[in-house]
């Protein structure tokens, strides 16, 4: 018999047996003001009253499960994001806020005496710790297999001791030289490079995945005219952000690298749609119409991380003047942040180019490569820094800022470069080596 799972919510007692493969439940009615009417409502409130003590019970449970129960990694993995968030939020803390606490570090005015190095030093020494620690959790969980397998209780388990490991690893960069930090903080840009490459094989996966779901025989006659619509919005809306980019980041022909984003932008859209038409690929019309919502989103997001002076963005006159906006905008990029980490690290195949057809998956496989998604973390550490820092430790960041400067503008514009490359890569691959599976997209089930 399992440890049992106990939860009153609502009057409701709920009596769950942690690890059995039926979870067994208990319904209590507990009414209170000496009301014995023992009757319920209708039929559709015994439906809600299910529904949401189902809810109930798998929030309960599933929290009960992480302390007490068998090892969940489809739990642990929400833990990790979750400190993944608070380690963000420690890292825009310092620099905005933590100087008057920083400065009371000795070690820390060893930075060439400059007051701004204090923040920028702050995000760099909190990233190193959060990468150590998920670089630990990597070292220690690589190639896990079976969910029998100890390291599935290391990953999953152990939270006590794995938080005061998290906590060690945040305050020891603290007591390391400015000049190690600076180092790091030069090797963090190859590392958020790294992790900007797998995740965008990762979308480009995901959406090669999507089309070739709804172009199975399977789905096609069943949602063909769903897909023609969502098809042509997308490439209608790739163009329609073509256009309002011109109009709010070139207003004048002086604005020629903006002019030349936009433009690259637009002929990689009709690029990817054309090769992706040929009579040889047909690829459809799905994916090259995400694909480029896709690209038009990372031009637009390049444009906007140039500085706020200068004079061919007009929309950063609007963030500089609204508080709310630059909060709004920061709270959503940090979110956007976690999400993406989350989402490409438990995408452990992004990166399979060769299909192995003979491998079927087992009851007791561990459901995500334990290995790869820490390292999609120790890498998204490097990555959180250079976007506090805006990928030069050297500048001033203003506060409620994030990922703003003329290097970030540049890293952004050669990833959507970059993603066009890998999306008519993986659409060609299989013309050009006809004999292999390359970049084979997961099954569509």
């Amino acid at each position: 018999m399992g440890d049992m799972c106990v939860c009153v919510c609502a009057g409701v007692r709920w009596t769950m047996t942690l690890g059995s493969a039926t979870p067994e439940t208990e319904e209590r009615a507990v009414r209170g003001g000496g009301n014995g009417d023992g009757d319920g409502d209708g039929g559709g409130g015994g439906e809600t009253a299910r529904c949401v003590a189902v809810a109930v019970e798998e929030a309960c449970c599933g929290c009960a499960q992480l302390v007490v129960g068998p090892p969940n990694p489809m739990m642990a993995r929400y833990v990790y994001a979750f400190v993944f968030l608070a380690t963000n939020m420690l890292a825009w803390t310092l620099r905005d806020f933590g100087h008057p606490v920083l400065a009371e570090l000795r070690r820390l005015r060893g930075c060439q005496g400059a007051s701004y190095c204090l923040g920028a030093e702050g995000v760099l020494r909190v990233s190193l710790g959060c990468f150590l620690f998920f670089f630990v959790m990597f070292a220690s969980t690589a190639r896990t297999r079976k969910t029998h397998d100890r390291r599935n209780s290391w990953h999953s388990e152990w939270w006590p001791a794995k938080i005061v490991l998290w906590m060690g690893f945040t305050v020891v960069p603290f007591f390391l030289p400015s000049v190690l930090i600076q180092l790091y903080g030069k090797v963090a840009h190859f590392g958020a490079g790294a992790f900007l490459v797998i995740q965008l094989v990762s979308v480009t996966r995901f959406i090669g995945w999507l089309n070739d779901c709804c172009r199975s025989e399977a789905n096609l006659k069943r949602c063909h005219m769903q897909v023609q619509v969502v098809s042509i919005a997308a490439y209608v809306g790739s163009i329609l952000g073509v256009v309002l980019m011109y109009v709010w980041y070139a207003p004048r022909p002086s604005c020629k690298l903006n002019i030349l984003f936009i433009t690259v932008t637009l002929f990689l859209v009709q690029l990817m749609a054309g090769v992706s038409l040929i009579s040889k690929v047909k690829a459809g019309y799905l994916a090259p119409g995400l694909m480029g919502v896709y690209i038009v989103f990372l031009c637009w997001t390049a444009i906007r991380s140039e500085p706020h002076t200068e004079i061919c963005n007009k929309k950063a006159e609007v963030a500089t003047s609204a508080d709310w906006v630059n909060i709004a905008s920061f709270v959503i990029a940090v979110i956007v942040i976690v999400t993406a980490t989350f989402a490409t690290g438990i995408d452990s195949k992004c990166l399979q180019f060769k299909k192995a057809e003979s491998e079927q998956p087992e009851d007791d496989d561990v459901p995500y490569g334990f290995g790869f998604f820490h390292f999609v973390f120790a890498m998204g550490a490097m990555y959180f820094a250079m976007l506090f820092v805006g990928w030069n430790a050297n500048q001033t960041m203003e506060k409620w800022t994030i990922d703003v400067g003329w290097a970030s503008t540049w890293v952004r514009v050669v990833n959507e470069w970059l993603a066009a490359i890998v999306y008519i890569w993986m659409v060609i691959a299989p013309i050009v080596w006809k004999g292999r599976q390359v970049g084979s997209s997961p099954e569509c089930t």
